[in-house]
């Protein structure tokens, strides 16, 4: 059994386009919804994630900034069955230009019209304070 590092799951994690991000409605209930992190993975456990921030998503961060991400990727090697990875973390929303432009990609503008300078915009960073993976055979917790 191999024991997969930070860097290894931010790699992998790279490659998988979509995650379901968790969070905790007001009623106390998990809400769920896909976002796209567009490659924004760095090493230290972080992940980005643009959305409009008028939305429940964000509600619920300010109101619980704990949140929870799904990744599956789409094949394993060999037959095995593909990574899946599970995060437990804490949300920040960031409404600073400056840092939107660092996390930008030209893919975002089909949601965001307007770019960076889209009316609402908001930044969701996530920073892992858990994170288990199944690869395959393998499964590991790796503590950021």
């Amino acid at each position: 059994m191999s024991q997969l590092t930070l860097a290894d799951l931010s790699d992998k994690m790279r490659d998988i386009d979509f995650a379901m991000l968790s969070t905790h409605a007001e009623g106390g209930e998990i809400a769920g919804r896909p976002i796209s992190n567009n490659g924004d993975v760095a090493y230290e456990g972080d992940s980005y994630f643009f959305s409009d921030g008028n939305t429940r998503t964000v509600e619920d961060i300010k109101r619980d900034p704990k949140v929870s991400l799904s990744f599956q990727g789409s094949k394993g090697l060999l037959g095995k069955p593909p990574i899946f990875i599970a995060i437990e973390g804490r949300a920040e929303l960031i409404r600073d230009r400056k840092v939107f432009e660092e996390h930008w990609t030209k893919d975002l503008e089909i949601w965001f019209k307007d770019g960076v300078d889209t009316p609402g915009l908001v930044l969701i960073k996530v920073h892992a304070t858990r994170i288990h993976y199944w690869h395959g055979t393998d499964e590991g917790e790796v503590k950021p």
